[in-house]
């Protein structure tokens, strides 16, 4: 059995020589830069309570925060590679309209509920901006506004792929994109 779908060597996304750090979304630099914070907070309070036997107070809700931080902003980055989940297995068996029709669908769906999000998010900031963390004296505010950077990027994002779906008229087909053929 011919094996099409691979690529050839040097022809594929995943070449060293593909990557380049310059290329990358600003969205991936501030996810990576919260990565390492929320790395060194936790090792901090891992050092601190084990090693020196005496806990930092703060640490705990910093990296409860800094990884809520991480997953709202990183979705960003699933919602620009379309990596969120979604059932794809029926588009195979469908009619090649209905699939396109279902996959436009769900595309607006998606943008949507990521823009009702942002939208509620900034209805709920400015409360939380009197609400204050239990150990260090910041306002809740200072979390729900990543929060809603991330929502904000997500339905920006999202958006794109849409477009870039209806434009192109792409059927999810099992997320190969070798199997991906425009509609007639």
């Amino acid at each position: 059995m011919a094996n099409d779908t691979i690529p050839e060597p040097g022809n594929g996304p995943s070449d060293s020589h593909d990557f380049d750090l310059k290329k990358l979304p600003f969205e991936d630099y501030v996810v990576l830069l919260l990565f390492w914070a929320l790395g060194i907070v936790v090792f901090a309070q891992f050092f601190s309570r084990y090693v020196l036997n005496a806990a930092i107070v703060w640490t705990e809700e910093f990296a409860r925060n800094l990884l809520i931080c991480v997953g709202f902003l990183g979705s960003a980055i699933g919602a620009r590679k379309n990596f969120h989940i979604f059932m794809e297995a029926g588009y195979r068996f469908f009619p090649r309209k209905l699939g396109f029709f279902l996959s436009t669908l769900t595309d607006v769906i998606k943008v949507l509920f990521y823009g009702i999000c942002a939208y509620l998010t900034a209805k709920i900031l400015p409360l939380m901006h009197r609400e204050y963390f239990t150990t260090v004296l910041w306002p809740m505010s200072v979390l729900y506004a990543p929060v809603l950077a991330g929502f904000l990027l997500m339905t920006y994002r999202a958006a794109a792929v849409a477009w870039k779906h209806w434009k192109t008229g792409f059927i999810p087909v099992l997320n190969d994109p070798s199997a991906f053929k425009p509609m007639d």
